[in-house]
Formats: structure tokens, C-alpha cells, sequence
């Protein structure tokens, strides 16, 4: 009767044992999972100036034109706002 108890017992604890390490590594799993979803929503922006002045980010897959301003355009644009 008491061997009958023991074997109930340990038998219990190997299937909380096994249980507590089904739901550690599904949890290290998903923990795993979101790290690399927010790895791939990283987007890598690009800081410009609006006609209005104002300093924007914006992704830089959206920017067709890849030539920089020059320093003379530059100067004449803040020419022409400070002339408004």
C-alpha cells in the first residue's frame, strides 16, 4: 500500500516536473519569437526638412531622390523663407 503511494508520488511530480518544462521552453519560445518581430519592424528612416521648415523622419525605402542639396540651393531656400 505505502510503495503503491510512493510510486503515485513520484509519478505526480515527474508529470509536474514535465509539465513546468513544457510551458519553460514554449515561453522561451514565444519570448524568442517576438525579439525577432521587433528586429524586423526596425525600420531604418532618414531625417529631411519640409518646404515649411519643419525636420521629419521618414522610411528610407520611400525616398526616390538620393541626391543631397547643395550648399548654394540650401542658402537661397533659407533666402527665400526668411524673406517671407
Amino acid at each position: 500500500m505505502q510503495e503503491q503511494k510512493a510510486d503515485q508520488s513520484s509519478r505526480k511530480k515527474f508529470l509536474w516536473w514535465g509539465a513546468a518544462a513544457v510551458t519553460a521552453f514554449s515561453g522561451f519560445r514565444l519570448l524568442k519569437g517576438q525579439k525577432k518581430k521587433q528586429e524586423e519592424k526596425k525600420v531604418e528612416t532618414v531625417k529631411m526638412l519640409t518646404q515649411d521648415g519643419r525636420l521629419v523622419e521618414i522610411d528610407k525605402n520611400l525616398v526616390t531622390n538620393k541626391q543631397k542639396a547643395s550648399t548654394e540651393e540650401v542658402k537661397q531656400w533659407i533666402n527665400k523663407k526668411a524673406q517671407q
